[in-house]
């Protein structure tokens, strides 16, 4: 018989969270994308269909951390020639930079079952912090007798910061690609048996 939800999860400081335990990223229930600016005038969406992660839910929940790499040669947009500039030397450069990754430094509460993890990203050769707006969604057993955890969290990074500076003027102002990058991750995550 499944587990009753409440069991899955606790209260800590007024505040809902999961049990403790290792998790590890589902990736067919995962979403990593990306946003950002095309010709000044709309948004493009991307993803990154290769990865990996893992969460530890420590007894106090602060003292949590989350692990992440993220193959660079996943990333897609839905647009070949596109997918094929992302990955060449003027964005990611895949063939020296195979992955990304974020390495949580801090987690902390900002209410209503949302969080704030503090991190480390890479990208290419540059590490920079950066600060995930996370919320805990739930936890849930599924069918098979595991557990499952969901998260939404974003953050927005100036590409630039990390070396990816490619860019075209435009005639009338602007520039093809924004510098500014939006993060966007649902994540459902398994406990490890």
């Amino acid at each position: 018989m499944a587990a009753a939800t409440a069991e899955l999860t606790r209260v800590v400081g007024g505040e809902t969270v999961p049990n403790p335990g290792t998790y590890t990223l589902d990736k067919t229930h995962t979403v990593v994308a990306f946003v950002a600016r095309h010709l000044m005038v709309t948004k493009i969406r991307g993803t990154f269909g290769e990865f990996e992660g893992t969460i530890i839910v420590a007894e106090d929940p602060t003292e949590s951390s989350v692990q992440a790499i993220i193959r660079t040669d996943s990333v897609s947009t839905g647009e070949a020639q596109r997918d094929a500039h992302l990955r060449s030397g003027d964005f990611f450069e895949q063939d020296k930079y195979p992955t990304m990754t974020f390495s949580s430094t801090a987690v902390r509460p900002a209410g209503d079952g949302k969080w704030q993890v503090s991190g480390d990203l890479s990208i290419k050769d540059v590490t920079r912090p950066v600060v995930l707006d996370l919320e805990f969604n739930g936890a849930t057993s599924d069918p098979w007798g595991g557990v499952r955890l969901g998260f939404s969290a974003a953050t927005d990074i100036d590409r630039t910061e990390f070396g990816v500076t490619w860019n075209t003027a435009l005639d009338g102002g602007g520039v093809v690609v924004g510098n500014r990058v939006r993060i966007e991750i649902e994540a459902e995550a398994v406990l490890a048996s």
